[in-house]
């Protein structure tokens, strides 16, 4: 099963949430912002992509932090104090596909590789 992460308003997310409709992509939609971010899978998402593909530093949410905060974001650890926080900081749409891997962003070569690779036969 694919797992999408992300927030329903994200215009990345719409894109994504569409295209995996359109293509037979079933998946499972969990709302950052009224589920939050799962604190046993974010350690496993920033090993996997790196803080640098995870944490969008061009988005609002991090324009907004104070500088002294987005300063401090140097590590797994502070990352995840931030992120937890301010769950809008991720970039989106987070997919775990059916096959484990993780992806961040939304692409349609992308999700057809994914849904492939996932594929039997």
């Amino acid at each position: 099963m694919i797992k999408l992460y992300g927030i329903p308003n994200c215009d990345s997310v719409k894109k994504a949430r569409g295209w995996l409709g359109e293509h037979g992509g079933d998946y499972v939609f969990h709302d950052f912002k009224k589920q939050g971010v799962p604190s046993d899978l974010l350690p496993r998402w920033i090993k996997t992509v790196g803080l640098d593909k995870l944490i969008n530093r061009k988005g609002p949410t991090w324009r907004k932090l104070d500088a002294a905060v987005q300063a401090s974001v140097v590590d797994a650890a502070s990352a995840t104090a931030v992120i937890q926080a301010n769950s809008s900081v991720i970039k989106r749409p987070l997919v775990v596909w059916a096959d484990g891997s993780v992806t961040v962003g939304f692409s349609e070569d992308l999700f057809a590789q994914q849904i492939k690779q996932s594929r039997p036969g």
